[in-house]
């Protein structure tokens, strides 16, 4: 049985400025298919190489695969569906299989504008996606397609999701076949060498407002740290990777099983020839601030923090659980330690004003990170804050949300108002940089790292590709009242999920409602209590710690 996987072709002027990033979803998924038996597995990178519909539709009919697949985050959703729309076209009898995050949470959505898409993989895909071609291998699908968890599809016109599947326990268990891609093709650009993106733990204990990642994973777990570094030497050894950023959302909150990892790195001499970077929490760096010279030992030399904001007011918001104090110490320990820093700002909320983005300019360059980025806040229609906020949400093109086309509208502000603003910071950010930091402060690595990002900045700017200005015809101040974002005005949320979301609405107010009169019962029924029954002696009932008040819900 033959099984192609495609990557869908999007850009957005992005991450991707820094090169092109490895899709390690194929390598994770193939893996686990080929210890199922399954070998005959093909890819096809579309982003990487660019490939337009016609140079995709006659790849496919070329292999002619029995199932195909895609994925998709909520920007590329339109191009995925459209990979499997172009395989309807010309490998008709292929199942027609979709995953991904927004897939997993918008699948009453995906499936009203998209009916071609056979079946959508919810959830982490490597054991569902294996269970779902063995029941096609033994001829058992469709028949079989209700008692397979963690699916959505169309039966008939009612769409149909089944129990949701288990996160996948034995992490150790999976074993990427990474062989797959085109090495020589994703090239990390500041240091011009090959880039990975390998995965050491799943999952994130914190619940920030305007993430996924908590709710994808659902559950935190972690790889044995000799097993991610037994992939990491194949990856250097095997394919020359010379780069590569650990894919967790905070890799160092499990600290013993980080520093296991940072051992056995040098204990390898990885540290020697690969460097890497990682995001994590500023906390973890304040927690870790006698450590941070022993990962840079172990060769970690970029960090990218979630600082977030520059107000309290917004990392609450956020529910970010840190603060901005503690951004500026962390940033701090990791310049001391020869860490680079990264600081991300989110901005463009409702509240954006011309003052809030010139504070986080002006914050941004006392704490002197090595690098600034500004992201517009993107309201991914399954996090919590967008719950919040979505009755001031406009735009439903998803095509859009990319962290660099201002989805929101603030009340102080216009969209090229908010854009103006935030390229005039990263104006002044990198030329000021570029005169008076990059090529004077530091020799050797530091000097040539810091060098690279201005060139991959510089490269992107030139080419009009950075924050997909070319597209928006922003060429400075004097066109931010001409910007156009061409958003699809058409694109609407289908009946069905508005349903869903009405519906999980009402659940969570009713939880709500529940919880609260639980707990004022409670306070009357202990007050009652206290009031009512006194001891032997006279004295009166006092409550644990020695008060006469129950505890607070704090």
């Amino acid at each position: 049985m033959r099984i192609l996987f495609v990557h869908p072709n999007y850009h957005s002027g992005g991450a991707e400025i820094a090169g092109n990033w490895p899709p390690a979803w194929v390598a994770y998924l193939a893996g686990s298919l080929k210890a199922a038996g399954f070998d005959d597995i093909h890819f096809i990178d579309a982003m990487t190489n660019h490939l337009d519909d016609e140079a995709l539709k006659a790849r496919i009919a070329e292999l002619q695969p029995d199932v195909i697949g895609t994925t998709a985050i909520t920007p590329s959703i339109y191009v995925a569906e459209r990979v499997l729309q172009l395989a309807q076209e010309v490998a008709p009898n292929a199942l027609r299989v979709l995953g991904g995050i927004h897939a997993t949470f918008m699948f009453k959505q995906v499936l009203s504008e998209a009916p071609w898409i056979d079946v959508i993989v919810r959830g982490e895909g490597e054991e569902i996606i294996t269970e779902l071609m063995l029941a096609v291998e033994d001829g058992r699908w469709p028949a079989d397609r209700h008692r397979i968890h963690g699916l959505a599809f169309l039966d008939g016109e009612d769409i149909v999701a089944t129990p949701a599947a288990s996160t996948v326990k034995n992490l150790d268990g999976l074993d990427p076949d990474w062989t797959l891609l085109e090495w020589e093709k994703y090239i990390y650009v500041p240091l011009g060498v090959k880039v990975a993106i390998p995965n050491m733990a799943r999952g994130c204990p914190f619940t920030c407002s305007f993430c996924s990642q908590w709710k994808f994973w659902r559950d935190y777990r972690v790889r044995d740290p000799r097993k991610v570094v037994d992939e990491i030497e194949r990856l250097v050894t095997d394919h020359g990777v010379g780069f590569f950023i650990l894919a967790d959302e905070e890799p160092t909150i499990n600290r013993k099983k980080f520093v296991q990892f940072c051992e056995e790195l040098i204990a390898r001499g990885l540290n020697e020839k690969v460097k890497w970077g990682i995001n994590t929490r500023v906390t973890d760096i304040y927690r870790d601030r006698e450590l941070l010279k022993f990962y840079r030992k172990a060769g970690l030399v970029h960090v990218s923090l979630g600082t977030e904001a520059a107000a309290q007011l917004k990392l609450d918001q956020f529910n970010k659980e840190t603060k901005v104090e503690e951004n500026k110490e962390a940033i701090r320990l990791l310049r001391e330690a020869d860490i680079f820093v990264e600081a991300q700002f989110i901005v463009g909320l409702d509240n954006e004003t011309p003052e809030t983005l010139e504070e986080t300019f002006q914050m941004a360059w006392d704490w002197q990170p090595d690098l600034a980025n500004w992201a517009m806040y993107t309201p991914w229609p399954f996090t919590p804050l967008f719950q919040e906020l979505k009755d001031k949400v406009e735009v439903f093109d998803f095509s859009k949300y990319n962290f660099v086309t201002p989805i929101m509208t603030p009340a102080a502000m216009t969209r090229g108002e908010l854009l103006d603003g935030v390229m005039r910071n990263y104006r002044r950010f990198y030329m000021r940089k570029a005169l008076f930091h990059y090529p004077w402060r530091g020799t050797g690595f530091r000097r040539r790292y810091l060098l690279g990002c201005l060139k991959a900045f510089l490269k992107a700017g030139v080419g009009r590709t950075f924050y997909d200005l070319g597209k928006a015809g922003y060429w400075g101040p004097q066109t931010k009242d001409k910007v156009h974002f061409d958003f699809d005005e058409s694109r609407t949320i289908a009946e069905a999920q508005m349903e869903d979301w009405e519906a999980a609405a009402d659940r969570a107010a009713r939880a709500a409602e529940r919880r609260e009169a639980v707990r004022a019962q409670m306070k009357d029924r202990a007050a009652e209590r206290s009031g009512s029954f006194r001891m032997p002696n006279g004295a009166e009932v006092r409550v644990c710690g020695g008060g006469t008040e129950q505890m607070s819900d704090a």
